[in-house]
């Protein structure tokens, strides 16, 4: 009697075809792309690092330093909101897109001009919340749809067993790009117009840089999916029924972030009112503790990245830098003073670097299809986008119910919890 193997199904299909390595890269290989893809997303981030929770708090602040708190969750959480929503989209509209530069490069090109008017816009919106607010919009509308694209060349371009590796160059350009971006903006606090204008010229120069010396793969030739309104209204959904795996990254990335930017989003506003500084001191500390958690950064992503791929493991990793990172959230509320600051700045970078540089490559394996990379990696990105919308609330809550120390125990409990959900993933080790 003859019999035949059970058919997959389709989970286990899409888990597969998820699991291919894609077609190598149109020219350089992958060494050029290594190099390339490191100042693509440093100064995407050192923007992202240097606008939030330094130079545009300090401009909502001049407007009225009492009310400060409470502008800050209005112009934050617009701006999160829209991107939260422009980063999915990016990704599924360039998955659909057909062009002799490939899927991603046109809405990379498209979305650096849309995010340097908004930036120039925001250089002369002093003295107006109203315009500040529409203005930090366009930013973040334009320049997500440069980072969802850019975040979907991982899986679109790099061999698995070359992930790891990547995914530390992701995440060492994402904090070292934040902290050089903090650092910037400490010593451009007194003169933000330049600032603004500074980020739109070099983010601008680099992400065409990058298209240019990179180039994809033409798809004029490939057919274009039919565009199915129910399925594009599902851009921001991923069944976790379905693709358990995929919920608990998603979850566990999610909680990590809504406590780290319930506090990095408001570092200015601390450092002034709970450790008491000036704001020329606490321009100056940010600075200081910039230098410092480069170092730290450096230390984890040289060492994190490289080891999971020689292990072949993700878990223990993004397990163990969750730890540190709830560890560095609880220090600032047993001293807060300047070198309880520099702990927490200490401890953070190491466990934050660690995270970076191999959360990407666990999030890669749990995508649900390789049709829909950029769409799957925009919704990932959510993760980090929806805590910006919820830690303005949740952090002008704490701060007016219990103050800022509050905001420590907080950011600690969710970090934990965040860790708590590496576990469950099955998929990846």
């Amino acid at each position: 009697m003859t019999t035949h193997p059970a058919q997959p199904t389709q989970d286990v299909v899409e888990h597969l075809i998820t699991q291919a390595d894609p077609p190598p890269p149109v020219k350089g290989g992958l060494n050029r792309l290594l190099v390339w893809i490191f100042p693509a997303n440093f100064f995407i981030f050192a923007m992202w690092g240097a606008i939030p929770g330094v130079l545009l708090t300090a401009q909502v602040q001049a407007i009225d330093p009492k009310l400060t708190v409470q502008h800050m969750m209005i112009v934050s959480v617009i701006g999160a909101v829209c991107a939260m929503i422009a980063q999915p989209i990016a990704g599924q509209v360039s998955d659909r897109t057909r062009s002799r530069l490939g899927r991603r490069a046109p809405w990379m090109i498209g979305g650096v001009v849309v995010g340097a008017v908004g930036l120039v816009a925001l250089a002369f919106a002093s003295g107006s919340l109203v315009v500040i607010t529409i203005a930090w919009c366009i930013v973040q509308i334009g320049y997500n749809f440069v980072q969802g694209p850019v975040s979907a060349i991982l899986p679109d371009r790099v061999p698995l067993n070359r992930r790891g590796t990547f995914s530390a160059i992701f995440g060492f350009a994402l904090m070292g790009g934040s902290t050089v971006g903090g650092i910037f903006a400490a010593v451009f606090i007194h003169m933000i117009p330049v600032a603004y204008i500074a980020f739109a010229i070099v983010v601008g120069v680099v992400i065409l840089l990058f298209v240019l010396f990179n180039p994809d793969h033409s798809n004029k030739g490939e057919p274009r999916p039919s565009f199915d309104l129910r399925a594009f209204l599902h851009t921001f959904w991923v069944s976790p029924i379905k693709h358990p795996d995929f919920f608990w990254a998603f979850t566990g990335r999610l909680l990590l972030y809504i406590g780290y930017f319930a506090i990095s989003g408001y570092q200015l506003l601390i450092l002034e009112n709970y450790v008491h500084l000036s704001e020329t001191e606490a321009a100056g500390l940010i600075a200081l503790a910039g230098v410092i958690i480069l170092v730290c950064i450096l230390l984890t992503t040289a060492i994190s990245g490289p080891l999971s791929d020689r292990f072949g493991r993700r878990k223990p990793f993004v397990f163990a830098s969750s730890v540190l990172m709830a560890v560095a959230m609880i220090i600032p509320f047993f001293a807060p003073t300047v070198a309880g600051w520099i702990a927490y700045t200490i401890v953070m970078g190491l466990g934050f670097g660690m995270f970076q540089s191999v959360d990407t490559a666990l999030m890669s394996q749990v995508l649900p299809s390789s049709e829909s990379f950029g769409k799957d990696l925009g919704v990932v990105n959510i993760a980090a986008t929806l805590p910006q919308v919820l830690a303005p609330f949740i952090a002008g809550a704490i701060v007016l119910i219990g103050g800022y120390q509050l905001m420590f125990p907080v950011g600690f409990g969710v970090a934990i919890l965040g860790a708590v959900c590496v576990w469950f993933i099955k998929s990846s080790r």
